[in-house]
């Protein structure tokens, strides 16, 4: 046997998987789908929560300084005034003159070859006219302009001006607003930090790469209060917990890559940025971010509501508003580079093999339980017994008698499960009563192991 993982993985190999195996279908499907939205199967539900509750463990559980939030995505109006949104969340936007359709101008600069980071919307155009870019369709440019992002919608039934909100483009609003519940509330020790995990909603001009770039996302976002004095201490902390999780996740460091942004680049909130990018095969992205914020969200807050958003410190020193340090990943974009680094083919007995190489911890099946036969009573009965067991014990367990057992390891293996349970004619009698065979999805070697020990191996190895 051996491995093949300097092969490189296509976009379309991912796909593919997803959608035969029960990851990831387009979204409305059989009505011929909507662009930017996917909806998550069986296995893709559950591996994404595993990740989910992964990071939450390491980045708010096992902390003493952390709290959990989970905010409303529909917030006042005057929330998205405050945090820059309504003026600010753009993206550059240009129209094919003959079919209307509109495409991102920095994606279509980026895909004739240019590197528009850094340009204004008026070089990016003068750039489309000098080097007489087409639409995809072959057609000529229209005007550039700038496209904001938000979904309005209106609450209530009179549809005036009072009654816009939006989808949240963000979580970190939600818990910027909140900060003064959660101080009033806990009275927590600077530096502590609020954790959220949930929806967010963006009006991207032309989703693309899978699951990669949406339009309805789900973020896992940290905001961290602190005096602004001790801001980069801070900063290195979260580094290091976001290259641990990268570590447990079993994404290669060798695909990941920290982009410092310059001055010229970053957010208008931020006075400092560090992209986390992974070589996906269309390139190296970014897979999620830490930001400096300073204190210019609490201060906007405290600035258009009108409500103190100060903290005022336990040894009676002068109350202050605190400074911020931002770890923000989307999930989406996570599952994406966690499917294509355990991505792996190699060669069983001749034969090609594809399978998923995810770490144990984050598989969405541990375990699958067979009987050698289906058409056997005994190995069915003593198999469901184990099934049982196991399910209780582990949860995440299938049972699998769909054809013969050697399709039923390539199966298992291809979504990743570590562990294949056989229970045969030896479990039921002779030297070997109360054992049974365990497959090891890397390896595809075999060892009997006492049923009463199952749990445990699995677990530690």
């Amino acid at each position: 046997m051996s491995d093949n993982k300097n092969k490189l993985v296509s976009m379309e190999d991912i796909v593919s998987l997803c959608k035969r195996r029960g990851f990831i279908f387009q979204g409305s499907e059989i009505y011929g789908g909507l662009s930017g939205t996917y909806d998550y199967g069986p296995l893709g539900v559950q591996l994404k929560r595993n990740l989910i509750d992964l990071w939450w463990k390491m980045f708010v559980e096992e902390r003493e300084d952390m709290y959990g939030l989970d905010a409303a995505i529909l917030m006042n109006q005057k929330t998205w005034v405050a945090s820059g949104h309504v003026d600010t969340f753009n993206d550059p936007l240009i129209e094919d003159i003959e079919t209307k359709q509109r495409y991102r101008l920095d994606h279509l600069l980026e895909d004739n070859g240019v590197d528009s980071e850094g340009m204004t919307l008026e070089q990016m155009a003068n750039t489309v006219k000098e080097k007489d870019i087409k639409s995809p369709s072959g057609n000529k440019l229209g005007n550039a302009a700038q496209f904001n992002l938000m979904f309005k919608t209106q609450i209530g039934p009179v549809d005036d001006e009072s009654s816009t909100s939006y989808l949240r483009p963000e979580t970190a609003q939600g818990i910027f607003v909140n900060f003064k519940n959660v101080v009033d509330t806990f009275y927590p020790d600077l530096p502590f930090g609020i954790g959220q995990v949930g929806k967010a909603f963006r009006n991207e001009i032309s989703p693309r790469d899978f699951i990669f770039r949406l339009r309805e996302m789900e973020q896992m976002e940290v905001e961290y209060f602190v005096q602004p004095s001790v801001w980069e201490d801070a900063f290195e902390d979260w580094r290091n917990t976001i290259n641990n999780f990268y570590e447990v996740l079993g994404l290669p460091k060798s695909k990941i890559v920290e982009h410092e942004i310059g001055d010229e680049d970053r957010a208008h909130y931020s006075k400092r940025t560090i992209d986390f990018e992974y070589e996906f095969p269309f390139g190296r992205k970014e897979l999620m971010g830490l930001a400096y914020r300073t204190d210019y969200d609490l201060s906007k807050h405290q600035e258009y509501s009108g409500k103190n958003l100060e903290y005022r410190r336990k040894d009676g020193g002068e109350a202050f508003v605190p400074h911020v340090i931002e770890p923000s990943m989307g999930v989406e974009r996570l599952v994406l580079a966690v499917l294509h680094s355990a991505y792996t083919e190699d060669e069983v007995n001749g034969e090609k093999r594809v399978y998923l190489k995810l770490p144990a911890n984050i598989a969405p099946v541990k375990v699958a339980v067979s009987p050698l036969l289906k058409n056997k009573p005994e190995l069915v009965e003593k198999a469901r017994e184990v099934y049982k067991m196991l399910k209780k014990e582990i949860g995440n367990v299938m049972w699998d008698d769909n054809g013969n057992i050697g399709k039923r390891y390539r199966r298992q293996d291809e979504i990743g499960t570590p562990y294949c349970v056989v229970i045969d004619f030896d479990t039921l009698e002779g030297e070997k009563e109360g054992t049974v065979t365990v497959r090891n999805r890397d390896t595809t070697e075999q060892k009997r192991v006492n049923i009463a020990e199952l749990a445990e191996f699995t677990d530690q190895n």
